[in-house]
């Protein structure tokens, strides 16, 4: 048990926390409302997605909500199988459980809501970066930590 306590602290933490700042925005923004941070560049914006990753298959269709779950819980388990299998990387633990911890909020959200709730607006002039949530930043950190950790030949 003591493998898995990176694991679930850390994915713990990243799944409260993206929870924690989706209801501070449902509360106190109304939906697609902006509250600017820093002029030209940063903005936290009230968005919901239904689709994939950056808005992409937005239709809202049973089919596709029920694939996403359903990729999702799979992605976790396939996750699961290879924390199992790293020895002695404490970089590489971290990373894969910042991806379970940005997977579950990002899962619990598509469940409970039917879609998920993005805040994170950044840009330069009218060029955006689609809008992303605590969960999203969590998954991209763990992403890139474990590819450094490979690259640094640890990767298990």
């Amino acid at each position: 048990m003591q493998r898995y306590k990176i694991l679930l602290i850390v994915a713990a933490t990243v799944a409260l926390l993206d929870q924690l700042t989706k209801v501070i925005i449902i509360h106190y923004l109304p939906l697609h409302h902006s509250i600017h941070i820093v002029s030209g560049f940063f903005d936290i914006t009230h968005i919901r997605n239904r689709g994939t990753a950056f808005g992409m298959f937005r239709d809202g269709s049973v089919f596709l909500f029920l694939f996403l779950i359903a990729v999702s819980i799979a992605a976790l388990a396939v996750i699961f199988l290879i924390y199992r299998k790293v020895e002695n990387n404490q970089w590489y633990r971290l990373a894969l459980s910042l991806i379970v911890g940005g997977a579950v909020g990002n899962l619990i959200d598509r469940i409970r809501l039917g879609e998920v709730i993005d805040f994170l607006d950044v840009y330069i002039g009218q060029y955006h970066w689609p809008a992303f949530n605590v969960a999203d930043s969590a998954i991209t950190i763990g992403v890139f930590l474990a590819v450094l950790s490979f690259k640094e030949g640890k990767g298990s």
